[in-house]
């Protein structure tokens, strides 16, 4: 009777031991190493089932063969013991790399709002500061013109330079920190960015988006609009399209983007880490907890497509 007990009792120590195993297939990358122990623990597993259904009624309770099932017990005790501190070795890594990547994610999120403030703060001293003394240079310049007649060809120069500086320093100022998109939102921002650009550039931009008035976290509509003006400019420096499309669409969990364009596209293997800023962009959607696919080929232009879930950075 102990003898089947004790049979009984490996048995179940060893089907703990499989469903373990097989439960760090599906956790690690070591898989064959698993199913490895899976089999041979489903293997002794057959033998206990043998034992115990033909030679314990075949004199199962000799010395030797006490013996033996004591020895089995011992071997699926330690198995199952392996096993399972394996386990817990597992999930103790899983946390960390959790822990490591929730920390990335924070230091790039901090990272990129103290860019914003150093760019807003900039933007303002411009706008606030040299903006006005070219203003005034510009309304003493005109009063000079009408007191010297002569000087009027001088004095109109001069006065095309200024209106020059004060034009570059507004797009600068708008560059740094897009008004419209800090005073409307993402879907105005992003139009009046498209619209400042078909003046500048031959490169035609198809802006399509079913938003209107709808305001998203700061972080959400900020880091968006960079992540579309990193792609238009990699469109406009690396890829010579003659075309781009961006769709910016909102279903009232989720914004989705989606941006191509029918440039020379490229090989993202090959610009891994080369600079042309995806990993920049990756980062980004990213700290949002987004998801990214960017999908190219040589000569067949280039898509990227990503998805914010509200949810998750409410």
């Amino acid at each position: 009777m102990m003898v089947k007990i004790l049979l009984v009792v490996s048995m179940l120590l060893q089907l703990v031991a499989t469903v373990w195993a097989v439960g760090l297939v599906r956790k690690t990358k070591f898989n064959s190493v698993w199913i490895l122990f899976s089999v041979a623990l489903l293997i002794m597993t057959a033998s206990r089932v043998l034992q115990f259904v033909h030679f314990v009624p075949r004199g199962g309770s000799s010395p030797w063969f006490v013996t033996m099932v004591w020895i089995d017990i011992a071997i699926s005790l330690c198995m199952s013991f392996v096993l399972f501190n394996a386990r817990r070795l597992v999930e103790y890594v899983d946390r960390l790399i959790f822990q490591r990547t929730l920390t990335s994610k924070r230091i790039l999120s901090a990272t990129l709002r103290t860019e914003e403030k150093e760019r807003i703060r900039f933007s303002k001293e411009l706008h606030d500061g040299l903006g006005p003394l070219l203003s005034s240079a510009k309304m003493s310049l005109s009063a000079l013109g009408e007191m010297s007649a002569q000087n009027g060809e001088i004095v109109e120069g001069t006065r095309h330079v200024i209106d020059e500086a004060i034009r570059s320093l507004r797009e600068i100022s708008n560059n740094l920190s897009p008004h419209v998109l800090n005073e409307f939102g993402l879907g105005r921002g992003v139009g009046n960015f498209v619209d400042r650009l078909a003046g500048l550039h031959d490169m035609k931009i198809e802006y399509r988006t079913n938003l209107s008035g709808e305001r998203f976290d700061t972080d959400v509509e900020v880091i968006l609009y960079r992540v579309i003006c990193e792609l238009v400019n990699n469109s406009l420096k690396h890829s010579g399209a003659r075309g781009a499309k961006i769709e910016l669409d909102y279903d009232g969990g989720n914004i989705m983007l989606d941006y191509s364009d029918d440039g020379c596209g490229f090989s993202p293997v090959a610009v891994e880490g080369v600079g042309m800023g995806l990993s920049n962009i990756a980062s980004r959607i990213g700290t949002l907890n987004g998801e990214l696919d960017i999908v190219s080929r040589r000569g067949e232009g280039m898509r990227a497509r990503a998805r914010i879930s509200l949810s998750r950075n409410g």
